[in-house]
């Protein structure tokens, strides 16, 4: 009894059909994991417009975060020269390597298997993800700190998140996310994409934007900034000086005056202003804080309404106090 022909599954646009037999493979085989943020992009033209705002060019290495099953890693390899794909499920990993297997896209495509947030990255052009949405802001704030940093990302966010990178002062989703992301950015809503485009549907809407660092990168150090807006915006909706009360608060901006001062006195070779106790310490932090809310007058403004001018000016008051925030 002769043996029956294998069947072989493409996922390529074609006549016979081989695409539907295909996504009937996949979910055959796989059981998406929507916990990991497997909602698979099936339209291709969404797919190929991702790609196109990209602007690839053919000396590009480009990051994708979450390949998948590749819908949009084909069509990267097509510009890219390099594409470098961290998958965290070895399934996809394995399904994405026998897709480009044998075509001319095999040698351009790395894939890097782990959790993207721990694994060090490799020198990359461009970065385009369909993000995993829980990892949507450390995903942005890796790529905002590496060394030398993505011209362009190209990111597929849940609506609202994209939404809250896209938010100015006074807007009700305007948040701490918005004010750090647009000091060292530009973000742009490049496209709604609907929950039906995915396999399977999520729960939400996306979105589409494009990041791009600005050049040059300002002049302040990161973990400050972050710092200090953490503590703004702690509670949005209320006074700056309602922020800087908090004992936590005060306790962290005590510690750093510390080491502020301990830098001055080392620089200085002077031992004369250390202070003895500890309520001292309290109380001079207090009255500086007071001092700085009184003379940039943002004691009674709220963070929701202030832009990145405000808050380098708040910034800058503290450090000529001594105090930092990092």
């Amino acid at each position: 009894m002769p043996k029956a022909p294998k069947k072989k599954f493409s996922t390529a646009s074609d006549p016979t059909g081989s695409k539907v037999a295909a996504e009937k493979h996949l979910n055959s085989v796989f059981k998406f994991n929507t916990n990991l943020g497997q909602h698979i992009l099936k339209n291709p033209l969404v797919a190929q417009g991702i790609v196109d705002k990209a602007n690839i060019k053919p000396s590009d290495i480009v990051l994708e975060v979450g390949p998948g099953t590749g819908n949009l890693t084909v069509r990267i390899l097509e510009q890219a020269k390099k594409v470098v794909a961290v998958e965290m499920d070895p399934r996809m990993a394995a399904e994405l390597t026998k897709r480009v297997h044998g075509t001319p896209q095999q040698k351009k495509l790395d894939i890097l298997l782990g959790d993207f947030m721990k694994t060090e990255l490799p020198y990359f052009d461009v970065c385009i993800s369909n993000t995993p949405y829980q990892i949507s802001s450390p995903l942005v704030f890796k790529l905002l700190n590496q060394p030398r940093p993505p011209r362009v990302s190209i990111l597929m966010f849940q609506r609202e998140f994209a939404l809250r990178l896209l938010a100015r002062p006074g807007d009700s989703l305007y948040c701490r996310l918005s004010a750090n992301v647009q000091m060292w950015a530009n973000v742009t809503h490049i496209m709604k994409v609907g929950k039906n485009n995915f396999r399977p549907p999520p729960q939400v809407e996306s979105s589409v934007v494009r990041i791009e660092i600005k050049t040059p990168r300002p002049n302040i150090d990161f973990n400050e900034w972050d710092g200090l807006l953490r503590i703004v915006f702690v509670r949005k909706n209320k006074t700056i000086a309602a922020g800087f009360k908090s004992n936590n608060v005060i306790e962290i901006l005590e510690k750093n005056y510390k080491t502020f001062l301990a830098t001055q006195n080392s620089d200085n070779n002077n031992d004369s202003m250390a202070i003895d106790s500890q309520s001292e310490y309290t109380e001079i932090v207090k009255k500086k804080i007071d001092q700085v809310l009184t003379q940039t007058e943002f004691s009674d403004k709220r963070a929701s309404k202030l832009d990145q001018t405000d808050f380098l000016k708040l910034l800058y008051a503290f450090h000529q106090v001594g105090i930092h925030f990092a």
